[in-house]
């Protein structure tokens, strides 16, 4: 079928496709899921590679002593400098805030990283449902009111004496948003320690958001609204909730501990670290900083999320970051990166541009063959082929260049679309904010008008009008996609377009010259 097309309507045919995975991705290739059973009776393959373990099931609290907990006021707070942290009175983060400019939203409220919604971090949920109510109506006291960790690291340590058992919290916080916990009871309870909810920071499409877990060495993501019942993991690298540029997580856990995730009402996924008498790890809220999360444990990179196209992405984004480092303005390391990918990609670019004008030319000629022949399909197909043998041509040299190139174009994508370290910081004039929308939409209005023009220049033989007419419009859908995409993007996509322009009137001209050295 392919080989019956022609070459402007294969290009189509690739740029569909590229449409399909800019805008459908998340419904095409969902990222992994665990494997679950109905009823909450359920091990994933994770636990079924290492030891077996017996369901567990966070307890809830009710919705009326959640309220109660939400207004209560914080016990210790907590000065990064460019961040502030509190500690409520029942020992979990209640806030944590980002003071850095580029962290302020359109409406000057600055990135506030827990989300309201319970559980928070740090809040202990006791397998006895008695201990448990008792729990969320005592409060914790607390070693200090306030620590300054703007020029090191600082400790607090909280405590809760309940009816049966004394709970122990002791944290020491770190300049980089880290933190280390040691949880201790006076006698062994079973407990589950939360990570609490995702940030709920970065609204944007076409992202991915929820929980995630690293356990044997593979990722398993649960998206928000997709949490079926309890699942359980066993050696565990890190657990985190994220959005599309911040995360609260947990690493250096101990590889026995089994981490419980499961659905609240909406079908989001919940995190619980269980412990008996005694448990350790480290944590951290903030940004998903490439920089940040490599220098606490070069694992936790994995957090940011590049979907199935991460082998990729990843090295991508070590090439931007390195352009970065170089230039000192992330809008000309992406200026400057896509012109090294078009390099790369010159020679197959290329060959699909001089195969698509051979074509242009002997369109009159296949025409013929087909007109000739157009009753009899399959005398049709060998006269194709031999046509295409005769004159040294593939009828798939213009298509499969722009195919082939497509996973490049997403893992870029995927790349400028998670890239916190984009968030504030600006290019030239109006530009001021590469992780946002071009207030003006001037760059995707360039981007649109590159796109018509490469048409223009590009050989085409539509026949079917449709087609064309079809073909015509795809600037202007592509422009509407892209007003609302990140400026970081569309500067990409606009640069890219001139490259592509640029080379298409190099082959123009060499195959011009060509033509008139045979005549």
């Amino acid at each position: 079928m392919l080989e019956k097309m022609s070459p402007n309507q294969r290009l189509l045919l690739a740029t569909a496709v590229s449409v399909v995975f800019f805008v459908i991705y998340g419904m095409v290739f969902p990222p992994p899921k665990p494997i679950q059973k109905e009823n909450n009776k359920t091990e994933t393959e994770q636990v079924a590679k290492s030891e077996k373990v017996e369901e567990q099931k966070a307890p809830t609290v009710p919705s009326s002593e959640r309220e109660t907990i939400q207004k209560e006021d914080s016990i210790v707070f907590v000065d990064f400098g460019n961040a502030t942290l509190t500690i409520d009175k029942f020992g979990r983060i209640s806030s944590k805030t980002l003071l850095d400019e580029k962290y302020r939203n359109d409406k000057g409220i600055q990135a506030q990283l827990i989300n309201p919604t319970s559980p928070k971090p740090l809040e202990i949920r006791f397998e006895d449902s008695k201990l448990n109510k008792e729990a969320f109506t005592t409060p914790y006291s607390a070693s200090v009111e306030k620590l300054d960790i703007s020029k090191g690291s600082g400790k607090v340590i909280l405590t809760q004496k309940l009816s049966d058992v004394t709970v122990t919290k002791e944290i020491t916080f770190y300049p980089k948003g880290n933190y280390t916990c040691k949880v201790s009871l006076s006698n062994p309870k079973k407990f589950f320690i939360s990570n609490g909810m995702r940030p709920d920071v970065s609204p944007y499409g076409f992202v991915v958001q929820g929980a995630m877990v690293k356990a044997n060495d593979e990722l398993t993501i649960i998206e928000d609204g997709d949490a079926i019942g309890t699942s359980l993991f066993k050696n565990v690298k890190f657990l985190s909730s994220f959005d599309r540029y911040y995360t609260t997580l947990f690493y250096n856990i101990d590889p026995d501990a089994t981490i419980v995730i499961e659905a609240d009402a909406n079908e989001n996924p919940m995190v619980f670290v269980e412990g008996f008498e005694k448990l350790e790890f480290s944590g951290y809220i903030g940004p998903k900083d490439h920089k940040t999360l490599s220098s606490l444990n070069p694992e936790l990179v994995d957090v940011i999320e590049y979907g199935v196209i991460t082998i990729i992405a990843k090295p991508l984004f070590t090439l931007l970051n390195w352009l970065h480092q170089q230039l000192g303005n992330w809008g000309w390391a992406i200026v400057v990166f896509t012109i090294l990918v078009r390099l790369v990609l010159y020679p197959l670019t290329y060959r699909g541009m001089v195969s698509m004008q051979k074509l242009k030319e002997l369109a009159p000629e296949l025409k013929e063959i087909q007109r000739k022949y157009k009753n009899n399909p399959q005398q049709l197909q060998a006269k194709m082929m031999e046509f295409y043998q005769k004159n040294r041509v593939n009828p798939m040299g213009g298509c499969l260049p722009l195919l082939l190139q497509i996973p490049i174009f997403f893992a870029i994508y995927r790349v400028l679309l998670n890239a916190v370290e984009l968030q504030g910081e600006g290019w030239i004039l109006w530009i001021d904010d590469l992780a946002k929308m071009d207030p003006y939409f001037i760059l995707p209005i360039l981007m649109g008008i590159s796109m018509y023009w490469q048409q223009h220049i590009t050989p085409n033989n539509f026949t079917d009008p449709l087609q064309e007419k079809i073909f015509k419009f795809l600037p202007l859908i592509f422009t509407f996609f892209f007003i609302t995409f990140p400026a970081g993007l569309t500067l990409y996509w606009f640069v890219n377009n001139m490259l592509s322009i640029g080379q298409q009137y190099l082959v123009n001209y060499k195959f011009q010259k060509m033509k008139e050295a045979q005549s």
